[in-house]
């Protein structure tokens, strides 16, 4: 018998019941290679890995490199079972395809022998199958023990800027360095009244670091706003692991955690309540990039163009600003259009006091809805249409007798009353749609441009945070100096 050359390959993964230790499918590969002379060139591990995705094991994907090869390494890769090389029959097809047909590499399990010819193919795309059906089943039972353990409050997740896991299995313990940036970045926020952007850029000037050893970003601080672990909460299943989509939030837990709180709830709540108020699309330029209170609301009467401020000296030395049209400096705009600050606060401050003054304002009214939450009647009507593919697959499991008579029967009376629950979460939507005139937000508004026209004739205000004030409730003013005309575009969040 003639020597061939082998690579060995060998996965474990974190939740599968029915796996040996790595150094026993080391053990018994090298066993298998020794009765049938095979010589062992290298052998590859994935260690705590699913099989499910080929690219998420970076020993799978080494190996399979070499084994393509231009020298033709190996003649085989011998595995423990199919379902170490994969465990999603189509991934498994394709690399083994690939491996035979065009390297002449053969996959080999060494418990699951198979016969030559069709039948032997036959068996293995079975083996596959089941594989991949008992990944699925598993997955599904480790989600249930996942979801379990959230709602008591346990922590399942990489720990947090702030945390630490001491001890596995253990709620994760403050580290008070961390805990102390995290304190300062709500205080930042809440009592200072400062942004996202501005915080990251604070934090950053002082050498301070993420819990990756990263420089804070906008997108960071708006995280840690945003995270209830920090007051004693816990929340699970929010994202997608595959896709890192953010789920509805009816799919997410939140709980009272195990682990101590660094701020409290109130703090917690506060900041949620400002980050509500003040929510406007992503791409928004922060505010203090900005050289005037007025920067970024003021357009050009003619093309619409943002006005752009120039820091201006007038003869005693007092600076200003002097705001024109960025489309004329383009050549895309015909004049200037341009205006002083010194002119155009006064306006804008007359134009807020004669709305209050005569408690009548035109403004549009807005929803509040971060671009991450789709429509959630969508949402709802695409849960529904996908249970008719769970059917599908249970019927198939029980008429292939992989499913008892009495799990079909358990499992289509999951799908009803999940079919169920869905339909009432529709019914209610369209009970709850408006259908009468509500009440009037006037006041509401008012008296939102009572408060930020404080705000504006206030010293004890910085440039940023009156820039900031303006931008929740105007989104923009247009001044034509030809016909001296203001006018302003107000709007208001519904509640």
């Amino acid at each position: 018998m003639s020597v061939k050359y082998a690579y060995g390959y060998i996965r474990v993964s974190t939740h599968d019941q029915e796996e040996i230790s790595p150094d026993s499918q080391e053990h018994l590969l090298r066993d298998y290679a020794a009765k049938n002379n095979i010589v062992i060139l290298k052998i590859f591990t994935d260690l705590g890995i699913s099989g499910r995705k080929a690219d998420k094991r970076p020993g799978f994907q080494e190996m399979i490199g070499l084994a393509k090869g231009p020298d033709h390494p190996v003649d085989c890769i011998l595995v423990w079972k199919f379902s170490r090389f994969a465990r999603n029959q189509e991934e498994s097809i394709v690399y083994k395809s690939l491996l035979k047909k065009q390297h002449n590499v053969d996959v080999i399990s060494i418990s699951e022998p198979l016969a030559d010819g069709p039948f032997g193919s036959l068996i293995e795309r079975i083996i596959e199958w089941m594989d991949e059906y008992y990944s699925i089943r598993l997955s599904g039972e480790v989600f249930r023990g996942m979801k379990e353990n959230a709602t008591r409050g346990a922590y399942q997740a990489r720990p947090p800027l702030g945390y630490q896991v001491i001890e596995r299995g253990k709620p994760p313990v403050i580290v008070p360095e961390e805990a102390a940036i995290v304190r300062m970045i709500f205080d930042k926020y809440v009592n200072g009244k400062m942004s996202f952007f501005d915080i990251a850029r604070h934090l950053n000037s002082l050498g301070l670091k993420t819990s990756h050893g990263k420089a804070f970003e906008r997108r960071s601080i708006e995280y840690i706003i945003q995270n209830p672990s920090y007051c004693g909460m816990i929340r699970w299943n929010r994202m997608e692991n595959a896709t890192n989509r953010i789920k509805d939030q009816d799919e997410w837990i939140i709980a009272d955690g195990m682990q101590e709180a660094i701020i409290s709830k109130e703090l917690f709540d506060a900041a949620q309540e400002r980050l509500k108020k003040i929510y406007k699309p992503v791409g928004k330029r922060p505010s203090s990039t900005y050289k005037h209170w007025l920067s970024g609301l003021l357009k050009c009467p003619v093309c619409g163009r943002t006005l752009t401020a120039t820091t201006m000296k007038r003869a005693n030395g007092e600076k200003y600003a002097y705001f024109s049209c960025y489309g004329y400096s383009k050549g895309k705009c015909d004049k200037p259009h341009g205006v002083s600050s010194l002119v155009i606060e006064k306006e804008v401050l007359k134009a807020l006091e004669e709305a209050l003054g005569s408690n009548s304002i035109v403004y549009e009214m807005r929803e509040i809805r971060p671009q991450e939450l789709s429509n959630e009647r969508t949402l709802i009507s695409e849960r529904l249409a996908s249970l008719k593919g769970k059917e599908d697959r249970i019927r198939a499991s029980y008429r292939e007798g992989i499913d008892t008579l009495e799990e079909y029967k358990e499992n289509k009376a999951l799908i009803a009353k999940e079919r169920d629950s869905l339909e009432r979460q529709l019914a209610e939507l369209e009970e709850n749609a408006p259908d009468k005139t509500p009440e009037d937000p006037t006041p509401k508004m008012l008296d939102r441009v009572s408060s930020v026209h404080d705000i504006l004739v206030s010293d004890s205000y910085s440039l940023v945070q009156k820039n900031e004030a303006l931008k929740q409730i105007i989104d923009k003013i247009v001044y034509d100096r030809e016909s001296d005309t203001l006018k302003i575009h107000f709007f208001l969040y519904h509640s």
